[in-house]
């Protein structure tokens, strides 16, 4: 069982049966009452495990939330809300959360919030909720196309990295993970990039190898919100890729909803454009970032048309201040820098060089 220090809980990567969450529910959480909250999916496929392995479960209250981006809303956390006070849940309960990003991002947040915060178990079950959704405190729901423009920074008592879940996911999830992933190598650590970039995908995600690329991604996250848990100076580096992929996300959630790692994955291209415009960031190595980026994430055709939409989802992006949009940039692969102001035209020209990447020929 691999135990990393993360802010004011510990993530523990390992068989879930040989964790601390059973000795949590038997002991620290015995008399309280349970509230699993789910999606379709994890409904379907994960929780039946949870109850069966776990009897002291067996009478905890299943919240079921609906699937997808588009449903992480205020709307649907009223709905929530109301669930838990009709059960009559109290401050001294326990959340906890059984599916990805979008389930710990929504039940983190439900957690702070109700009778001014209850503790909260995460326990993700796709390789984005483990190695970057689930870690690090951070709550939100999205306003309109605004990607988590609501949130609160919450700690959990506890998260729980059991790589079983992923013999659940879909490729496509599998991709949408390794995106951030490849983001954390990026913007901390040039030897686990390499690593990566080395390995064939049939060889990267055996049951071996998954375990050491869960490992280092979760220790990469926690050393970063360790150093910084509020997000008020190196934390910013986790969000390289995003200020971009946020706003390409965000434009294409009502017309054909594009996958959180894919928009990272494009923001990260267009991002080390602009690292390497503006002199940070070698040419060789932006080449090296986008054949990779390239190889594993599409992207949309009809990109170019969206621009005017996106550069105004990136002028209420959460990292701005009263100068404009702020981005993070790529000194060297393994070091990111953050707080970088970039212009109308400097988003114009990443957008288009992400689609001339893709569509010049």
């Amino acid at each position: 069982m691999k135990k990393i220090k993360c802010n004011s809980y510990t993530v523990e990567a390992g068989n879930l049966e040989l964790s601390s969450f059973p000795k949590l529910l038997e002991e620290t959480y015995k008399d309280v009452r349970k509230v699993i909250v789910v999606d379709e999916n994890t409904h379907d496929f994960c929780l039946e495990y949870l109850l069966t392995a776990f009897p002291t479960l067996e009478d905890a209250e299943v919240i079921l939330l609906p699937t997808g981006e588009e449903n992480k809303v205020m709307e649907v956390c009223f709905q929530v809300l109301e669930a838990l006070s009709d059960y009559g849940i109290v401050r001294s309960d326990l959340i906890i959360t059984l599916g990805g990003g979008v389930v710990s991002d929504m039940g983190g947040f439900i957690a702070s919030i109700y009778k001014r915060g209850l503790p909260c178990i995460h326990i993700p079950t796709s390789l984005l909720g483990m190695v970057d959704a689930s870690l690090g405190g951070k709550t939100g729901i999205d306003l309109g196309n605004f990607k988590n423009q609501i949130g609160t920074f919450h700690d959990p008592v506890a998260v729980f990295v059991d790589q079983r879940f992923l013999a659940t996911l879909p490729e496509e999830e599998w991709r949408s993970g390794f995106a951030e992933v490849l983001k954390h190598a990026l913007i901390d650590d040039k030897k686990e990039w390499d690593r990566l970039i080395a390995s064939k995908q049939d060889e990267l995600f055996s049951e071996e190898n998954v375990t050491k690329l869960l490992e280092r991604s979760i220790a990469i996250k926690a050393k970063v919100v360790n150093e910084d848990p509020t997000e008020k100076g190196i934390r910013k580096s986790l969000n390289f890729g995003h200020t971009i992929g946020h706003a390409i996300e965000g434009y294409y959630l009502d017309l054909n909803p594009i996958s959180h790692g894919n928009c990272v994955a494009l923001g990260i291209i267009a991002e080390s454009y602009l690292s390497n415009q503006k002199g940070t960031l070698e040419t060789e190595e932006l080449n090296e970032i986008v054949q990779v980026m390239m190889a594993l994430y599409p992207c949309p055709e009809d990109l170019l048309t969206g621009v005017g939409i996106m550069i105004e989802l990136m002028k209420n992006d959460k990292k701005n201040d009263q100068h404009g949009v702020r981005t993070c940039f790529l000194d060297k692969i393994g070091q990111c820098s953050w707080n970088h102001l970039i212009s109308e035209n400097d988003i114009k020209a990443a957008l288009n060089y992400l689609y001339q990447a893709y569509y010049k020929n």
